[in-house]
């Protein structure tokens, strides 16, 4: 089973980097090249533990649903979201957040499964994975670019949790 871990230093509170990992509305705008769009379950704002979001988006010419769920959640350490349908056998993406210089350290742990046995396992090696580490790292460049300017208000405004800073 590929494993793929990222480790992404971002200047910004941690809270701030959670909560925009978990914005459907910035997941989004990381995908735009994908034509990714939620279509069913939670489909804007912040996904949270036991709800699921149903992704149409384009890959490899061909147009895909893929059903996730948040499965594990403890705010703003550690969440994880597993695919409940969709085109890989299974998945599950770990986000880790630590404190780093005043900063954040987000981890990325995305284990999955390829379907079609031998010819899956083929895939990876040919281009899955590579194709899998590029949709992360431009989630996390777009992540980071939010975070550390003031566009992260645009997608996060919870005035009990960020106070007058919003």
């Amino acid at each position: 089973m590929p494993r793929i871990e990222l480790r992404t230093e971002i200047k910004a509170d941690k809270k701030i980097v959670f909560d925009l990992s978990r914005s459907i509305d910035l997941h989004k705008i990381s995908t735009e090249h994908t034509k990714e769009t939620a279509i069913a379950g939670k489909t804007s704002g912040l996904i949270g533990l036991n709800e699921s979001v149903t992704w149409r988006a384009k890959h490899f010419g061909i147009y895909q649903n893929l059903t996730s769920k948040i499965t594990e959640f403890n705010r703003p350490t550690y969440f994880a979201d597993e695919m409940v349908k969709g085109a890989f056998r299974k998945f599950k993406h770990e986000h880790h957040f630590s404190d780093l210089n005043g900063g954040t350290v987000m981890t990325d742990i995305f284990d999955y499964q390829s379907p079609l046995g031998i010819l899956g396992l083929l895939a990876d090696k040919i281009f899955l994975k590579k194709y899998m580490i590029d949709l992360l790292e431009e989630r996390n460049r777009i992540v980071k670019e939010f975070a550390e300017s003031d566009k992260w208000k645009e997608l996060v405004t919870d005035k009990k949790t960020y106070g007058n800073n919003i």
